[in-house]
């Protein structure tokens, strides 16, 4: 029988695991617009401190808001980065769950979980650094009425292959999506990609008319990383082997989601417990912290001024939605990234941090739509 569009069970793995675990089964009541916890047990409170940042307060990148407003200092300095560039599971809409999708070379084959839903024109939802699909189950089961909705954890992430080995780059990603997008025969393809995602998604677009043969027909950037920018200074400890390790254990992961979100909302009293589950059960393993690590280490491709030089190359339609006080990625990138691109659209979402499809999805959801149907009749 199939899951309703009110009644979604989903789980929160860790990647090794193919069915709902005792403890971490999430029930999101989508009619209700709230998620309740499935399971028993006790689960991280929010903390009653009071908000992280002045709305005043001018701030350059994630490091420098983070180090002037945290007491907790490096022990909860890798919150910052989980949804530095971001923001496991995914939820709503009627369809069937997809399955792992093998990708990568024959000798080192990849297992990338996936969710589709719905029917039309398909649309891939790229998430952003340290999250996974859970950060779209708001705008997905709007979106699945008439398209073919794709949700994907990137290696690493979520519930996919989370390998010890170090290419988690960017380009590592986009490899497997290409892929993807290859062995599913998408066409007329809309990509979504938030933050980190975004970046992925960047890439994917500089190979739409080459490697993938026209496929991609459409872009959506939110709060996207775009160009070079300073490191926060917790991605350089993430850089020293024994000083990752250490600082990847010094705080639990639910406390480090929960000072992370902090950051990464405008407004926190919209923070959930069931957010702050979400997005810690991946932390919990030894491979999610050696994912996390080896993301974090090449955040920022070396080549990244030369990427960014092609950006004048993507004709394909492009709509950039931006949060108002998006702290971690500056709205002067999306401004830049506007002017670069030939073929784009900038829409500015009021009263959002850098997680437009969480804080603001009614929004988000009505600019994406608005998109889509004007690039529908061109």
């Amino acid at each position: 029988m199939g899951k309703g569009l009110t009644d979604m069970v989903f789980p929160v793995g860790n990647g090794d695991d193919r069915h709902v675990r005792p403890g971490v089964a999430l029930n999101c009541r989508w009619g209700a617009k709230h998620v309740t916890r499935a399971a028993t047990g006790r689960m991280a409170q929010r903390s009653a401190a009071p908000r992280l940042h002045d709305r005043g307060m001018r701030t350059i990148g994630l490091a420098s808001a983070f180090m002037r407003n945290s007491r907790f200092g490096t022990t909860l300095g890798v919150a910052a980065i989980l949804l530095g560039l971001c923001a496991s599971a995914f939820a709503g809409g009627g369809g069937t769950e997809g399955p792992f999708a093998r990708l990568g070379p024959p000798e080192a084959p990849v297992k990338l979980y996936t969710v589709e839903r719905g029917e039309g024109p398909p649309v891939l939802l790229i998430h952003g650094f340290g999250t996974n699909i859970f950060t779209w189950r708001h705008i997905t089961p709007d979106l699945a009425r008439d398209h073919k909705v794709i949700a994907v954890d990137l290696k690493g992430f979520g519930q996919s292959d989370k390998p010890f080995d170090d290419r988690y780059s960017a380009a590592d990603q986009a490899e497997l999506l290409v892929q993807l997008i290859l062995d599913r025969d998408l066409r007329d393809l809309t990509l979504v990609g938030h933050s980190y995602g975004g970046g992925v998604a960047l890439l994917l677009a500089l190979e739409a008319n080459t490697r993938l043969e026209g496929r991609i027909a459409k872009l959506v950037l939110l709060d996207t990383i775009a160009y070079p920018q300073s490191i926060p200074v917790f991605f350089k400890l993430l850089d020293m082997p024994v000083v990752s390790q250490l600082s990847m254990r010094m705080a639990p992961p639910a406390l480090q989601i929960q000072m992370a979100l902090r950051i990464a909302y405008y407004d926190d009293s919209k923070i959930g417990r069931d957010e702050i589950a979400a997005y810690a059960e991946p932390m919990k393993t030894a491979a999610g912290k050696h994912a996390i690590i080896y993301s974090a280490r090449q955040i920022l491709p070396a080549d990244a001024a030369q990427i960014s030089a092609r950006y004048a190359s993507i004709s394909l339609p492009t709509l950039i939605l931006w949060c108002d006080h998006d702290r971690i990625v500056p709205l002067g990138v999306g401004l830049k990234l506007k002017r670069a691109m030939p073929n784009a659209t900038f829409r500015l979402i009021d009263e959002c941090g850098h997680m437009p499809q969480e804080e603001q999805p009614e929004a988000t959801l009505l600019q994406i739509r608005e998109f889509l149907g004007k690039s529908a009749t061109k």
